[in-house]
């Protein structure tokens, strides 16, 4: 059954539902409320240390496993030239100083001038390319500058155009 919209229009019906809706029984009660007390914890097992790297950015973990990588990767020659040289009888510490120092005495001076290499080709890779242009007939080349100012408040531009 559909029921017919209702016209308020008329006086009498609109001044009793106004006087229904503001003269019921007002409510007395809070309207907010806020708990004081502290907030229970989850549980009452104190925090455990986690396994595993501890949290960091992904360019980290990758240098991080490179370097784990590379110092796992020099313990197998290590070993043999320790085994070779307990095995001779020619373990002086001076010798092992020596043999330990020289990679790196070689290899430093090779990856700076790799480093260079790379930032020298970077420049000449950012430099602006040359440009040949090769015209035929008469050529006229116009040398002429933009003189921009802008002042005020309300910014108003002056260009002069000089020749």
């Amino acid at each position: 059954m559909v029921s017919e919209p209702r016209n308020l229009t008329d006086q009498p019906e609109a001044e009793r539902l106004i006087k229904d809706a503001y003269d019921g029984p007002a409510y007395d009660g809070p309207t907010s409320y806020r708990d004081h007390s502290p907030t229970p914890r989850v549980g009452t097992a104190p925090p455990v240390p986690q396994t595993g790297r501890a949290p960091m950015s992904q360019r980290a973990v990758d240098v991080s496993t490179m370097m784990l990588s590379a110092s796992a990767a020099t313990i197998p020659p290590g070993a043999i030239v320790i085994g070779v040289m307990l095995a001779s009888g020619s373990a002086n510490p001076t010798v092992i100083g020596m043999i330990c120092a020289a990679p790196a005495a070689v290899a430093v001076p090779i990856f700076a001038v790799a480093r260079a290499l790379r930032r020298a080709k970077d420049v000449v890779a950012a430099a602006p390319p040359t440009h040949h242009h090769h015209y035929e007939g008469t050529v006229v080349q116009d040398h002429s500058s933009v003189t921009t100012t802008t002042r005020g408040m309300i910014a108003r531009t002056n260009n002069d155009l000089r020749r």
